[in-house]
């Protein structure tokens, strides 16, 4: 493999796993920690604080109702702020002869459910409850074909706990890994999803399934365009900016640098892939997908592109279509879809369509 060079121990190294059985199986190079986390447990306890002290100032002085406006107004402000990035998306979502277009019931309810969702990914999942689910990983899972776990921007694999509750059910080998620094270049990434590959093929003796949603998927194409698609049985993309994303212009960071469209970066990773290594890709994608747009951006020509109509960017990688694809390329049993959609609490969308 040409990947030798990505497997080396760093600072934020760990060695741990979870199990069933059996010996356990050391990673060297994922990082345990994750500085998105501590962000977000930053961020959630000083919004908690303002909210406190605003009831307490005025509880203080008798008007107890004024108290009540400022966890009301943190709401109602991010739920505007989610509200701006679907009008974007309707603005500039775009025309495509051969994608469903997006209309106001179908974006509504996306924001309705996004407006619930991401707080409790980004206020509690990841901030306070990543590492509730260990990953499965020992030395006796031969024979049972396992996921590597690859996050977003601005997320940990807290973002997974739904996902790694069922994998744990049903016995199912993973890891979820951490992308360090979060800020980053996407290149940068491929060590870990590097180790994670190497080391559940070593426990299971198969080529794994890699499910990633949003900027994980740029990441997993990186890693996939210096060793080729050899080393892996599937890769599952969930909203991934496969062209790029109009917002990622107002990011500063290095990967949003990267994940604009036409950037330099996204040509270069064009250039590198060959026209065979999309054949495994599974990309879902929706017209309510408030970060990734235009729609056809999520897309990857020559991969099977599956449509999610009214979901939202973060309610995508819930959805029990998506599971159930994932679950059939580890050849879980058939029947998951009823039992998936209970246990990640699906909202109820409309199935997915496929693309070419």
């Amino acid at each position: 493999h040409k990947t030798g060079a990505f497997c080396f121990p760093g600072p934020n190294s760990f060695s741990w796993s979870g199990g069933l059985s059996g010996r356990k199986i050391r990673l060297k190079v994922i990082p345990r920690n994750s500085m998105i986390g501590r962000l977000q447990r930053i961020f959630t306890f000083a919004m908690l604080l303002v909210s406190l002290l605003w009831a307490a100032f005025f509880w203080y002085r008798g008007d107890q109702l004024p108290g009540l406006v400022a966890p009301v107004l943190f709401f109602l402000g991010y739920a505007i702020f989610l509200g701006a990035e679907f009008l974007l998306l309707a603005l500039l979502g775009g025309e495509d002869a051969e994608l469903p277009r997006a209309h106001s019931p179908e974006l509504i309810r996306a924001w309705l459910g996004e407006v619930w969702r991401t707080p409790v990914v980004f206020c509690w999942w990841q901030p306070f409850r990543s590492h509730r689910e260990p990953d499965v990983l020992t030395s006796d899972a031969s024979g049972q074909r396992g996921l590597v776990l690859v996050h977003g921007f601005l997320c940990n694999r807290g973002f997974w706990n739904p996902w790694m509750k069922v994998l744990r059910r049903r016995g199912i080998p993973f890891i979820a890994v951490n992308l360090e620094p979060p800020f980053g270049s996407l290149t940068t990434y491929a060590t870990f999803i590097d180790e994670a590959a190497r080391s559940l093929e070593a426990a299971t003796g198969t080529l794994p399934v890699v499910v990633a949603h949003s900027m994980g998927g740029l990441a997993v194409r990186t890693w996939l365009a210096d060793c080729g698609t050899t080393r892996i049985h599937r890769v599952i993309t969930i909203g991934t900016p496969h062209r790029g994303t109009w917002l990622a212009r107002f990011g500063r960071a290095l990967n949003t640098i990267e994940m604009r469209p036409a950037s330099a970066w996204i040509r270069a990773l064009e250039c590198r892939e060959g026209a065979a290594d999309r054949s495994r890709f599974t990309c879902f994608y929706s017209n309510c997908d408030n970060i990734v747009f235009p729609t056809i951006n999520a897309t990857l020509r020559g991969a099977d592109n599956r449509h999610l109509s009214a979901t939202a960017h973060v309610q995508m990688a819930q959805h029990p279509d998506v599971m159930s694809e994932a679950l059939k390329w580890v050849a879980a049993v058939d029947g998951a879809a009823d039992e998936t959609a209970e246990l990640l609490g699906a909202s109820g969308s409309d199935g997915a369509s496929s693309r070419g």
